[in-house]
């Protein structure tokens, strides 16, 4: 569970001596702290005892909001004091390592851990680990094609990894403090404070913070979002789940057969393997009939049987580091907002793990949130902007809650082909899978279903074609294309830039640029000049915390001076790119052709699209849209 208390805080202890006072600075400064602590009720000392409390982990995407903008100073509650060692999520899809980039939360190391490329592009069906493979199909967009579209191909990295390598960044930033050991027990509000009691767990005592905002990221079960009486939209019923977590060595297990995900026909142990590390970290994950073999039943030896018959062979070693039962549901709260608290991620919307959709959600959630905050704070916008929030990102949830159900439905019918769905008796079941396998028509409808599952297993559509204020889903997961609509991902094109800029030019790409390329030094169907040609995206145009305004060469356009003057005197950086003169694009035309004869485009601090600049455009109608969305 993360909960986020941003701008004013106070901590404090109610009827003791306990007090922190935290005030806000200017930016890039930690705030003066006053503190009067008791000694035996000091917070920080008490955390370093806590190393019997019960690891586990939650949600991640509060990492990205506090390092965003440290105009804002930032309180980080998590309820336990250390994360989850079970991987857990592990696809981090384009959009989110654009997001890492754009602020330089180390897109190129993270990529260097996990899962590698060669390891992790196929998904394998099979009847088990040993035994016959019935198909296979590409994990995602790994190819190299998928560059023209992103500038980040998918990465595989287990969760608790990915969550180390941002901690590092918070422990790092003077604006965030962290918290650990504690969980929400109350929260009301007023205008412009949230008063949040939040319980140390190790003690039960009771303490209070103040804020201006909170953002809730405490999970499917959030308990933020049952004290503000939240009511989602949900599917009928529940399944169960159990993860088994456990350490082998399965790279001689399946030869050439390497994969990301290894979906196991065998009803024995029908479900699927994430292999993280082929020579190590594995986990299995599989549905549970409550009814015959209730959570509370599991024991070791059940969870050994299941690797076991994963695997097909009993003489490959294993241990079972953890298992866990978990309930999944489509899940989406009728609005993510009530006044001055925020729900994001889990807390907001949960899905089947079918597309691995959830966590990259989460992430896109705060990106979306934290210039609409920041902006709050420096005074720059009105509290209108962040009604934007729920308006923008319930319908991309709604979306990708509604293909994961569509995904694990479609397994279901894979299943069905195989004649194991819905017989208990697991003996006569296999039996059912084998002839089936046997039988040439019956193999042909199998392998077509699996043919069917390309679209689980290709989201990128998803990933970064999602416009906000769309009023119907994409038409295909898959299907991406690139679009010059407001609310719409500004479309990637790889560009370089002139030996020589203006001095203004070069200030601005000092400002704006990541610090460091594009790094696509893994993709090793590229050769040398390859390499060079994908240093730099059009995205990296557009810094965190700037409105970027991006032009074709010869385009006449509006008097771009006066939305210059309008954007100095309401306090918003505006950064202008003109094709032609500050940059060129290396090889993607389309994007040229589209800025020069489509007009240029004014690009949010998120880098989605506000609007369209035409050679119609007079200025003050640019100027308007601006202001509509920080409700000035």
């Amino acid at each position: 569970m993360f909960l986020s208390l941003l701008g004013n805080r106070r901590l404090c202890h109610p009827g003791h001596g306990l007090r922190i006072v935290i005030s806000p600075k200017t930016r890039g400064r930690r705030a003066a702290a006053e503190k009067r602590i008791n000694a035996s009720h000091n917070i920080e000392s008490k955390l370093s005892n806590w190393k019997r409390a019960r690891k586990w982990g939650k949600a991640i995407y509060l990492h990205i909001y506090i390092y965003i903008y440290d105009v804002v100073q930032s309180l980080i509650i998590e309820r336990y004091p250390e994360r989850l060692a079970a991987p857990k999520a592990h696809a981090i899809n384009p959009r989110s390592l654009e997001i890492l980039r754009q602020f330089e939360l180390g897109e190129k190391h993270v990529r260097q851990l996990g899962t590698s490329r060669d390891d992790s592009s196929s998904v394998n069906f099979l009847t088990n680990l040993c035994e016959e493979a019935i198909g296979r199909l590409p994990y995602e967009r790994m190819d190299p094609a998928v560059l023209d579209d992103t500038p980040e191909m998918i990465h595989n990295i287990p969760q608790p990894a990915l969550e180390q390598e941002l901690s590092n960044f918070i422990a790092k930033d003077p604006n965030v403090t962290l918290v650990k050991g504690f969980s929400i027990h109350a929260v009301e509000q007023t205008e412009n404070e949230v008063i949040a009691t939040i319980e140390e767990r190790l003690t039960g005592q009771l303490h209070q913070t103040k804020s201006r905002h909170l953002i809730a990221c405490d999970g499917r079960r959030s308990k933020v979002r049952e004290l503000l009486g939240i009511e989602s939209e949900s599917e009928d019923s529940d399944q169960t789940m159990m993860t088994i977590h456990f350490n082998a060595n399965l790279r001689p297990v399946v030869g050439d057969r390497v994969g990301m995900l290894y979906w196991i026909m065998d009803p024995v142990a029908a479900g699927f393997i994430i292999g993280y590390d082929l020579d190590g970290i594995q986990v299995h994950i599989s549905q549970v009939d409550v009814e015959e073999h209730p959570v509370e039943s599991w024991t070791e030896d059940m969870c050994r049987a299941k690797i076991r018959g994963s695997i097909g062979k009993n003489d490959v070693p294993f241990d079972i580091l953890s298992y866990r039962p978990w309930v999944f549901r489509r899940q989406v709260a009728f609005t993510f907002q009530e006044g001055n608290i925020f729900l994001a991620g889990d807390a907001a919307h949960s899905f089947p793990p079918t597309g691995g959709l959830g966590l990259n959600c989460g992430l896109a959630d705060v990106h979306n949130l934290a210039y609409k905050i920041a902006l709050v704070h420096r005074g720059v916008a009105t509290s209108s902007i962040l009604s934007t929030y729920t308006a923008e990102r319930r319908g991309v949830a709604d979306s990708y809650s509604k293909q994961s159900v569509k995904n694990g439905k479609e397994i279901f019918a894979l299943l069905q082909s195989l004649k194991t769905a819905g017989v208990e008796d697991v003996i006569q079941a296999r039996k059912n899978m084998m002839a089936a396998l046997a039988n040439p028509a019956q193999r042909k409808r199998v392998e077509a279903g699996i043919e069917g599952q390309r679209e689980h297993f290709d989201n990128l559509e998803l990933h970064i074609g999602y416009v906000y204020g769309a009023t119907k889903p994409p038409p295909h997961a898959s299907h991406y294309s690139p679009k010059f609509v407001p609310g719409a991902r500004l479309p990637h094109a790889w560009i370089s830039f002139p030996d020589q800029l203006s001095p203004e030019t070069e200030a601005t790409k000092r400002s704006s640029l990541p610090r460091e390329p594009v790094d696509v030094s893994y993709i090793k169907e590229f050769d040398a000049d390859q390499v060079r040609a994908c240093q730099w995206s059009t995205l990296d145009l557009c810094g965190p915390d700037s409105w970027t305004l991006i032009l074709g060469q010869e385009q006449q356009t509006f008097n771009i001076t006066l939305l210059q003057k309008h954007c100095s005197a309401i306090g918003v950086t505006l950064n202008i790119w003109r094709l032609g003169d500050d940059f060129e694009i290396v090889r993607q035309s389309w994007f040229a052709d589209e800025v020069v004869h489509g007009g240029g485009v004014l690009v949010r601090p998120d880098q989605h699209i506000l609007a369209r600049v035409t050679a119609e455009s007079d200025g003050e109608d640019v100027i308007a849209e601006l202001n509509k969305h920080l409700g000035i």
